[in-house]
């Protein structure tokens, strides 16, 4: 039980998550252990957290979509396949251990952050397409919306890096269609976890709250500031992710 104490904290909690997320991705890596830190079971505090995540990426899509940085009609086709891949990985989930991606997926996050690394331009300003976006959204729709819902950590950044060298987009306008697909996907795997009852409303809802009002903050920093302030955050973020992931390998088990 969330008691009412707790309820302002896990409100601060949704802003910080909320502005980081809307930049670059991982905001699971702030919320994630308040609720686990406030008693939450670990199956409720994942369904937990996709509550709270679905209002900031629903949030950050909003004011990227309103500000020009992306187009609502040209992300709709990826929406929906990345809808359709995250009930199938959520669907999956049930069936098979996610182990050996725990071990993988941070091996390709810090082979992305090099990448980025020693790419300064990389995103600076709009490339010509290397696929059609049919493609495009058939393929990393289904695929990436696939992982959000069968394991999750670091599909910000998979998105970012497909939307620059797939789409030839600069990392502003790649972060503002990352977010819709972000949000397709915890929308996907918000609904199965609500269907098997392991979300915590009160907590959920807290940090919506505090989600709406940071992915709006970190959704205007984006527009206003450009590609020189998403990179060193996204850097930060990848490789906080990294750590942990890492961590949860080779240090917890």
């Amino acid at each position: 039980m969330i008691e009412l104490w707790q309820l302002p904290i896990l409100f601060l909690t949704g802003v910080a998550a909320g502005f980081v997320d809307s930049i670059a991705g991982g905001g699971g890596l702030v919320t994630l252990p308040v609720l686990l830190g406030f008693g939450l079971d670990p199956r409720a505090a994942l369904g937990t957290n996709k509550l709270q995540s679905t209002f900031g990426s629903a949030a950050a899509t909003f004011h990227y979509a309103t500000a020009g940085t992306m187009s609502l009609k040209e992300c709709a086709r990826g929406f929906c396949l990345t809808f359709i891949g995250a009930i199938l990985g959520v669907i999956t989930l049930q069936q098979l251990d996610a182990s050996l991606l725990r071990q993988l997926i941070p091996i390709l996050l810090i082979l992305i952050a090099l990448f980025v690394w020693f790419r300064p331009n990389l995103g600076n300003k709009d490339l010509p397409p290397r696929m059609s976006r049919g493609v495009f959204d058939l393929t990393f729709g289904l695929v990436l919306g696939f992982y959000d819902g069968f394991f999750g950590p670091g599909t910000g950044t998979f998105w970012a890096i497909a939307f620059v060298l797939g789409m030839g987009f600069n990392l502003t306008k790649a972060t503002g269609s990352t977010k819709a697909m972000n949000f397709a996907s915890n929308l996907a795997s918000l609904l199965a976890f609500i269907a098997v009852g392991q979300v915590v409303y009160a907590a959920g809802l807290a940090m919506g709250a505090g989600q709406l009002i940071g992915a709006r903050w970190g959704a205007k920093m984006v527009v206003q500031r450009g590609t020189r302030f998403i990179r060193p955050v996204f850097l930060t973020v990848v490789l906080a992710i990294c750590a942990k992931l890492l961590y949860d390998v080779f240090v917890r088990t």
